[in-house]
């Protein structure tokens, strides 16, 4: 009996599989508070990255202007020294003065002289220069036309601006001293006998204010008391970026 127990097949009880129950997955993308930090982010970065790039922007104008400024300040002031260099100490006119507000200056130029005008006029350097003349009657009414000049004229150049002011001092052999302070006299030879006189002869009959004969009219005779030219010229120049200032000594005249 028990040989035949041993012989039967013994059954096993396979174990139940449970049903698969659906699980919940989490759904691909991002939340609505998820995208607005990022994007909180994103405009943070961008804020940052645009004020470095607008401070470029701005250092470089800056630069850009400051050289430019140079530049023109360096072209002034050489056009300031070749005006004094070509002085033209005539004896109708004074060659250089000075009377606070405006800088005179009688220089030589190509057929003829000039008379040329440094003067500072609401914030702004200007520079003014008379046309050509060859006769001593034109050479003494640009000097008169210079001393009404408006600031409208034709010929006068608006240079620099932002100038809070300026100064100008003469050496006259023992320092800087006020340009308006009185200078040493000499005494020059009439304008018809100057031999270094550029092309300014004496008025024919022919012009206003001659005598109405045939012939031309000649120089006066007497000596004439003249201011002598300082040995050199000082400028000082008050500008935004701080106080520019030119020495220049002159040439002796002849």
């Amino acid at each position: 009996m028990l040989r035949n127990a041993a012989r039967q097949p013994i059954h096993t009880r396979a174990p139940r599989s449970r049903p698969a129950t659906p699980t919940r997955r989490r759904s691909a993308g991002f939340t609505l508070v998820e995208l607005l930090v990022a994007l909180v982010i994103l405009a943070v970065v961008a804020a940052m990255g645009w004020q470095g790039v607008s401070a470029m922007a701005r250092a470089r104008d800056i630069g850009a202007t400051a050289s430019e400024r140079t530049l023109r300040l360096s072209a002034l002031v050489a056009q300031w020294e070749q005006d004094l260099t070509a002085i033209y100490d005539s004896p109708q006119v004074p060659g250089l003065s000075f009377d606070g507000a405006a800088l005179r200056i009688v220089r030589r130029n190509e057929g003829g002289v000039q008379v040329v005008v440094w003067s500072l006029r609401a914030g702004s350097w200007r520079r003014w220069a008379s046309p050509l003349a060859i006769r001593s009657g034109d050479l003494q009414q640009a000097w008169l036309a210079s001393q009404q000049l408006q600031g409208g004229e034709p010929g006068q150049l608006r240079l620099v601006e932002g100038v809070t002011g300026w100064q100008v001092y003469f050496w006259r052999g023992q320092g800087w001293s006020n340009p308006q302070s009185s200078g040493d006299l000499v005494s020059s030879a009439p304008a018809g006998q100057r031999a270094s006189e550029p092309s300014l002869p004496a008025q024919k009959a022919s012009e206003p204010g001659s005598d109405g004969g045939g012939t031309a009219r000649t120089a006066s005779t007497a000596s004439v008391r003249r201011t002598l030219l300082p040995n050199g010229v000082r400028l000082q120049l008050d500008l935004p970026e701080g106080r520019l200032q030119r020495d220049l000594m002159l040439s002796p005249q002849p």
